[in-house]
């Protein structure tokens, strides 16, 4: 098979263009042609070292499937942050052994604790391309045939690579669809909790804190990863022992100053720095605006159902963190937005690609691609807005529970390489782990409060954006008033059986013709919206199959012309390995507002007052008292370093990202962004973007001087 000219002159490009800026998540692979411009910016080792992902230093570094982590010692120790593995430490929390309020620590092998269920760590062996296999013979296909045969394709290439038992292979994408590589991951499945400082320590400054600077926050906390004594993974198991990974981090406890090299390495999620005006401005001008106000009426209605102390809320404090730090990150982003002139500048520069494609006939191509694009992005937005509060008012857990048993009852009725993604096989355990955990975060009093804030607003839709199927299986019509929606509900709550684990899972099994026997009225409103719905998706396929098509020359075009400007063409981030490399350093986001590099011990003091989320434990706050340093002092900042700003290009995803110095030690790990900075997922700008880290000092401090983990701190590599 034989690459397309398309996608050959797009992936020559992205490889062979100088750097110009420091902006960028780079692939692993790229890093060599950058390699002169990360010797000047301060990296010792060979840039020829940063591209072999199963080899030092990558080869360290690891995914949590959604948040990034790193080895630390020979026996399988694990650093990420507090945040990443908090769930675990909640799973794991009593009354009586509240791991939150008090931390964990594991002080031999067996006091380690199981992490929460589903918790993974995912160990990248293999790398290729297989570009030539996914997209051979696409372009001749109609849209849906593409979408199908490409969804097909990924499917089939990555069965071949699960064949290898304890393996969870992932067929990733790269520049809208041009590129396609197989990553081969050991699925390690037995991971336990190590230890986490208390909430007071790894969530100091809380929601009040997020995203903001200066921050003091000991955002870390330690997993190990456990194997058969074969070596292969396994479930967990009393006889399975550590893990022994080829590489891990050393870590340093000489840590940095300002303007020092450093850089990071993690699975960034996503990003839109490619995105069409069309997509920018219906995202800004509609999308973020409304969620905006639909996350501040859902967080209000959960604080109201489920009160402060309450059984609820512990079910619901998970929800309600999610939505705070989403309703901050959006309003970071509109304001981000209008500083910059987001919209603005995707116009320049889309008049800009628009005049240089002109300039050459030869390129009338992208033209005419990019046209079909803003075309096809117009009409896509216009489809999400119609389909938006149709999707909220479909969001009730117990009816989004029965629509999935409903679709894998169906999917079960197909051979398992043609399901879709979600439903295979391979994907079982999970599912049955989200059937599972249903009952942690689901009360049905907040439940049908939620659906009633969602309808509320989904009855004052025009009718071109309501659902006729759906307002005839609920009776939704116009006289319906407050109080009789609300007992319809109550009707729903009190005749499901969905709301039992054991019937979940039981139906699992089931036949669509045995749901559509259940008398359950979630069961049957599912079934009710099943047709309409398979719809909707191949609706939404066939725009996909369009774009398929038209996405890869579009990023051919800006490829060849970031290249015209010496600029390297870096790949939207996809949950892939990436790394983003600068310098320590603070900044003036605003005028009259400058940022200094590092805090330190003593502004824990001055922000504590003895109340959530500003109460360090006596301990610490008494050893900062006294200025017990110990060797983790830096006379650059006079104190411990708490936390450090960086230039480094991150998103959401990167939470837990090994912060790494010139020559490859652990110096910090990455966990936040300034307020200021959160719009860097659509365009980066040099001024306001920051990265916020918590220095390697501070966690050995606390390590040493709070929570006396000395056995730990043995443990690991620790270098001056």
């Amino acid at each position: 098979m034989r690459k397309s000219a398309t996608v050959a002159a797009l992936l020559a490009c992205a490889a062979s263009a100088p750097l110009a800026a420091k902006e960028g998540m780079f692939t692993p692979d790229q890093l060599p042609e950058i390699a002169e411009d990360l010797r000047e910016t301060g990296l010792e080792i060979d840039a020829d070292a940063l591209s072999d992902l199963t080899g030092f230093p990558m080869g360290a570094v690891v995914s949590l499937g959604g948040c990034s982590a790193s080895f630390v010692s020979e026996i399988g120790l694990v650093v990420t942050n507090h945040h990443c593995a908090r769930g675990s430490v909640q799973y794991n929390s009593t009354a009586e052994n509240n791991y939150l309020e008090n931390g964990f620590l594991a002080k031999a092998f067996e006091e380690e604790l199981p992490a929460a269920p589903g918790s993974r760590i995912y160990v990248t062996t293999a790398l290729s391309d297989v570009t030539d296999r996914v997209r051979d013979g696409i372009d001749a296909m109609t849209p849906t045939e593409r979408y199908d045969a490409i969804e097909q394709r990924r499917k089939d290439i990555t069965a071949e690579c699960e064949e290898k038992a304890g393996y969870r292979c992932q067929v990733a994408s790269f520049y809208g669809g041009a590129q396609y590589k197989l990553i081969e991951r050991l699925e390690i499945r037995d991971v336990r909790i190590v230890y986490a400082p208390a909430d007071s320590i790894g969530k100091y400054g809380g929601d009040i804190d997020n995203w903001m600077w200066p921050r003091h926050t000991g955002d870390f906390a330690f997993y190990r990863a456990y194997v058969a004594p074969d070596g292969s993974a396994a479930d967990y198991s009393e006889d399975n022992v550590p893990y022994e990974p080829e590489h891990h981090l050393k870590v340093s406890a000489s840590g940095l100053k300002e303007g020092d090299f450093v850089m990071a390495a993690g699975y960034p999620g996503s990003t839109s720095r490619y995105a069409t005006l069309a997509e920018v401005e219906n995202t800004f001008s509609w999308s973020y605006p409304t969620y905006v106000t639909l996350v501040n009426d859902w967080i209000d209605t959960i604080e109201e159902a489920a009160p402060e102390g309450s059984d609820a809320r512990v079910k619901y404090e998970s929800l309600l963190a999610g939505l705070n730090n989403f309703e901050k990150n959006t309003r970071g982003q509109l304001e981000g937005a209008r500083r910059v002139g987001l919209v603005e500048r995707r116009a320049e520069r889309e008049e800009a690609l628009a005049a240089w494609i002109a300039a050459d006939d030869s390129r009338a191509a992208y033209g005419e691609a990019i046209a079909g694009l803003q075309a096809l992005s117009e009409e896509s937005a216009t489809k999400a807005r119609q389909a938006f509060w149709y999707n909220f008012a479909t969001r009730p857990t117990l009816l989004s529970t029965a629509q999935r048993l409903y679709r894998l009852a169906h999917e079960r009725q197909k051979e398992d390489a043609l399901r879709d993604p979600g439903f295979q096989d391979r994907d079982m355990t999970f599912f049955r782990q989200g059937m599972q955990a249903i009952d942690r975060r689901y009360d049905a009093s907040v439940d049908k409060a939620q659906w009633l804030l969602f309808l509320d607003t989904y009855m004052d839709e025009p009718a071109g954006n309501r659902v006729a199927v759906f307002d005839e299986a609920l009776g939704l019509n116009a006289d319906l008033d407050e109080a009789a929606l609300s007992a319809k509900l109550d009707a729903y709550y009190a005749g499901t059986t969905l709301g039992d684990v054991d019937t979940r899972l039981a139906l699992m099994e089931a036949t669509p013709a045995e749901l559509e026997a259940l008398d359950d009225p979630f069961m049957q409103l599912a079934v009710a919206l099943y047709e309409y719905e398979r719809g909707l998706e191949a609706e939404g396929e066939e725009r996909a199959g369009r774009a398929q098509a038209l996405r890869p020359a579009y990023m051919e075009a800006i490829t060849q012309w970031q290249r015209s400007q010496g600029l390297l063409t870096y790949p939207d981030a996809n949950s892939t390995l990436r790394v983003t490399y600068g310098t320590v350093l603070g900044g003036s986001p605003k005028d009259g507002m400058a940022y200094l590099p590092f805090t330190t011990l003593e502004g824990i003091l001055e922000k504590d007052m003895g109340e959530d989320p500003f109460n360090a434990p006596e301990r610490q706050l008494q050893e900062i008292r006294e200025k017990d340093y110990g060797k983790y002092y830096s006379a650059e900042v006079g104190s411990v370093p708490v936390n450090f700003l960086s230039d480094l290009d991150s998103t959401g995803g990167n939470s837990g990202s090994a912060t790494l110095n010139a020559r490859a030690e652990l110096v910090g790990l990455l966990f936040d962004g300034t307020f200021e900075s959160v719009n860097s997922d659509w365009d980066f700008d040099p001024r306001t973007t920051r990265t916020i880290h918590v220095d390697t000092r501070y966690m050995l401090w606390v390590m040493d001087k709070v929570d006396g983990a000395q056995g730990l701190i043995e443990e690991l590599d620790v270098v001056d």
